[in-house]
């Protein structure tokens, strides 16, 4: 009886040590049902570029809501950082050995995954991109494609944030882009619709500088900024964690109201930040629908092929993105 509890004991402690053995942080939206069941079901797979923000982090709960609320059976997976661009491209590897029928993918950056896309391409895999855009020279001269492509309109996101501000300061205005990492399309788009929408508006672009997604960077670039311009009268940042890094080098230098803020994202720290009157703004994207609709979309990819044109350059289903300020950012917070 003894030596029987002993091994119930032992296969009870090695359970949690085999769901940690998938690697890349991988959870399951819906539980296998039994395998004489499970034979003819198939497995999707979502590799996500992180959980560590609250945009991903939406992102990886809507999409494991929407897998159990249908019934199938996806695992989700995590690279250890937005640019462990190798570690992300060895999760795409292993997942290429599992027996998935489709894959989505939030790429680190635009060209990290494209030698896995086009070794998926080889075994009958769909493929659908998610944020970040596969690059389509890339992906054209290496022969990969892809059934779909789900993100924010960044261009229009950049220009709502930019808009904003300006209609927050002078005319004829001092202002600054703080953007992510150098090569990043989302950043660029982002960045790009900013700068658009500052010159139209007839505004003075003195800054335009890379942090990195980095808060500390931010902080920095922002710093600088300010003593170099001291008549700066805002900062639109390509997200929230820089946009916070600026917030504080403007608190340091004593010009809180003096100096507009908009970020990007609608992380909560940032929504909170605005209802309290520091960050001007922020855009939230919709990540939990972003999630959800490109399992959709990953789903419908492999049940219904000929309604998807696969291509180096698929068509793009744009997600909308809302203004959150100090009059509605309380409703955010709920």
């Amino acid at each position: 009886m003894k030596k029987l509890l002993c091994l119930i004991l032992s296969i009870a402690a090695a359970l949690p040590l085999a769901a940690c053995a998938s690697g890349g942080a991988a959870s399951s939206a819906a539980a296998p049902a039994a395998d004489s069941a499970n034979a003819d079901v198939k497995k999707y797979a979502v590799i996500l570029k992180t959980k560590n923000t609250d945009l991903w982090s939406k992102m990886y709960t809507g999409i494991e809501a929407e897998g159990k609320a249908k019934g199938w059976q996806v695992d989700l997976y995590t690279a250890k950082s937005d640019d462990d661009t190798e570690g992300q491209l060895a999760i795409l590897e292993s997942c290429l050995t599992k027996d998935y029928a489709g894959i989505a993918i939030a790429p680190c950056s635009a060209v990290n995954m494209i030698t896995g896309v086009k070794e998926a391409n080889g075994k009958g895999i769909t493929i659908v991109n998610i944020d970040e855009e596969f690059d389509p020279k890339q992906m054209e001269s290496q022969g990969a494609t892809c059934s779909a492509y789900i993100a924010t309109d960044n261009k229009a996101v950049g220009k709502k944030g930019a808009e904003f501000l300006c209609s927050q300061i002078d005319p004829n205005s001092q202002v600054g882009v703080i953007e992510g990492k150098s090569g990043n399309v989302s950043s660029e788009d982002r960045a790009g619709g900013a700068k658009e929408a500052f010159k139209a508006k007839g505004m003075k672009i003195v800054g335009d500088q890379c942090a990195d997604w980095d808060m500390q960077k931010a902080l920095d670039t922002a710093a600088t900024w300010i003593q170099q311009y001291p008549d700066i009268k805002a900062i639109y940042c390509c997200n929230d964690t820089m946009a916070m890094g600026a917030m504080q080098a403007i608190i340091n230098a004593n010009k809180v109201g003096k100096i507009k803020i908009c970020g990007t994202d609608g992380d909560t720290d940032a929504i909170k930040s605005v209802s309290e009157n520091k960050l001007t703004a922020t855009i939230a994207q919709d990540s939990a629908a972003i999630g959800s609709i490109s399992l959709d979309k990953l789903v419908d990819a492999v049940e219904n092929p000929s309604k998807y044109k696969a291509s180096c350059e698929p068509e793009k289903t744009p997600i909308n993105s809302v203004l959150i300020t100090a009059e509605n950012a309380a409703q955010y917070l709920k």
